[in-house]
């Protein structure tokens, strides 16, 4: 079911053809029509500036251009009034029995009320997280855990074909130290220098002597990579569990080793090789990465043979282009700002256009405050605070909400404080009441036996103000999921959602749902308690998208 915003970028673009084939305008349609709310809510229910853009091309005054689409737009069941402003911006207000439709429209949709087709057909590899399986996740990864599935469920709701990808660090010195440190730990020797640190590394190598209660007898260098061994699958499967507990679920956990261990490395270099853009340099193997924007040329190769990193980071983004995705999107950690150019110079480099097929987020860091001092050391893993301490503390939907509410590339900090108390202060409490409370209210509606029924809704008795902007607000919910999917932003959701409860509360201030007293039950009651239905309908379906409970009573 087309949204209003498309419904209205429908007919202006309508329009715009009709002034062109007349000979009025002499310019080319444009591939969007940009449309925006006017602050002063007096200047119409949507603006464009889209004669100024036509203005140019056409060369023509602004304001003559808007005459003219004024006139070929008129008024629609849609429109009820176009208004020319400033340069020549035009206002559009909406036919108010036309917006009052949309509530029915929200009750029918359901859960599918903001979805969208904007890509539809488009495969998407959605890579995050991506911890090392040598110790729990911490804070960094939690703002991912949360960002990173409230993304996906965003990028599905505009028609994408998701996979949801954790990218299994197995590979490397690092499992060494690993395996060294839950050994030491285990024969009750010191752990190396430069091993794993934490009681957690104490709690699984008792797991791991538990599982094998024969490992400390064993031979070298066998006893090590036993530890190394099981110590990762029991590690890796305590991720699993927290992420699982947290709401974050992965279509495939991708083994770093596999890439190896089925040439897919060796396949990556020989397919940039083909075209063009390895080389050897001082027996080593290299990637002419600088001849797309990258700082440095990368080594694939060394000399003494061994393969870089680098060479694995290759094979992994070419192994997803061959499983058939059109767009790889990684997310990673404040530390990665250099793998940015290294990656799209990869997909330039494989032949691929790096401002479509590759994209890539930067998490900023997460501060946390309790009792106004920033709590920086964790009791189970030394140095710092793990997913599962902050769910203990404020609970799954406090810590999705607040992680996901903020731009990934602003560093955020998180009030614990602020976080458990039942306040309009919190956010996800702010707009879970509201859900709440809108429930409370149907609750009610049905106790004393106003229809609840579309059939009985009389839209054009939706006339009040506050009626108007909640209409207008619910209204915007497609294109706000659009513009979160497009810009890989879902932070849009939670913004638009603190907006849409303040709204509603603005209209349950102002608009009796229920009546007074010996009242008598009236159409008014019906058209405001399913004016309630359709809010709640949308503040579910946001909270959805958050990964976020949408409670019936709080």
């Amino acid at each position: 079911m087309p949204s209003q915003i498309d419904e209205l970028s429908r007919v202006i673009t309508e329009a715009i053809a009709r002034a062109i084939t007349s000979g009025e305008i002499d310019a080319s349609l444009p591939d969007t029509i940009p449309l925006e709310r006017p602050k002063n809510r007096d200047h119409g229910d949507y603006a464009t500036s889209v004669a100024l853009q036509l203005a140019k091309a056409a060369g023509k005054n602004p304001r003559d251009v808007a005459l003219i689409l004024q006139k070929q737009i008129g008024t629609t069941p849609l429109i009820s009034a176009v208004d020319i402003a400033g340069p020549g911006f035009l206002n559009f207000t909406l036919n108010r029995a036309s917006q009052a439709n949309l509530v029915t429209s929200i009750i029918e949709s359901g859960a599918t009320y903001g979805q969208g087709n904007s890509l539809a057909g488009v495969r998407i590899n959605l890579e995050f997280i991506s911890a090392n399986p040598t110790g729990p996740l911490h804070l960094g990864h939690t703002r991912w855990a949360a960002v990173g599935d409230a993304l996906g469920r965003v990028l599905s709701a505009a028609g994408a074909d998701v996979s949801r990808e954790f990218y299994v660090n197995d590979r490397g010195n690092q499992m060494d130290l690993f395996g060294a440190s839950l050994e030491a730990a285990a024969l009750g020797k010191p752990i190396p220098e430069d091993g794993y640190q934490g009681n957690y590394i104490l709690d699984l190598a008792q797991e791991v002597v538990a599982a094998n209660t024969g490992i400390k007898d064993l031979p070298e260098p066998g006893r090590l990579i036993e530890f190394r061994e099981l110590g990762y699958q029991l590690q890796l499967s305590q991720q699993k569990k927290v992420l699982d507990t947290f709401g974050t679920h992965f279509d495939t956990w991708f083994s770093e080793r596999s890439l190896h261990d089925a040439g897919s490395v060796e396949h990556g270099i020989e397919i940039l090789r083909k075209q063009g853009h390895v080389f050897e340099l001082e027996n080593a193997t290299w990637l002419r990465t600088t001849d797309f924007g990258d700082d440095k040329d990368r080594v694939l190769t060394k000399s003494d043979g061994s393969l870089t990193y680098f060479s694995s980071d290759t094979a992994y983004y070419i192994n997803k282009r061959e499983r058939g995705f059109d767009i790889c999107i990684y997310m990673l950690g404040a530390d990665h700002h250099g793998y940015v150019g290294r990656l799209k110079a990869i997909a330039a480099c494989a032949g691929d256009d790096p401002e479509y097929n590759i994209h890539v987020l930067i998490g900023q860091l997460v501060k946390i405050m309790e009792g106004g001092e920033e709590v920086k050391l964790s009791k189970r893993a030394g140095t710092i605070i793990t997913l599962e301490e902050l769910v203990e503390k404020v609970g799954v939907d406090a810590a999705r909400y607040t992680l996901i509410r903020y731009p990934v590339e602003t560093p955020m900090v998180m009030d614990l404080d602020i976080l458990t108390r039942n306040t309009n202060e919190n956010p996800v409490y702010y707009v879970q009441y509201a859900h709440a409370r809108i429930a409370g209210v149907l609750r009610n509606c049905d106790e004393l036996k106003i229809s609840m029924n579309p059939k009985d809704f009389d839209p054009a008795l939706l006339t009040h103000d506050r009626e108007n902007e909640l209409i207008a607000t619910l209204a915007d919910f497609p294109r706000i999921v659009e513009g979160a999917a497009e810009l890989r932003e879902p932070h849009r959701i939670a913004r638009y959602l603190e907006e849409l409860a303040g709204v509603y509360h603005g209209f349950y201030s102002d608009c009796r749902v229920l009546p007074l007293g010996d009242e008598a039950i009236a159409p008014i009651h019906t058209a405001r308690a399913l004016l309630c239905m359709a809010t709640k309908q949308v503040v579910k379906n946001g909270l959805t998208l958050l990964g976020v409970g949408a409670p019936e009573r709080m």
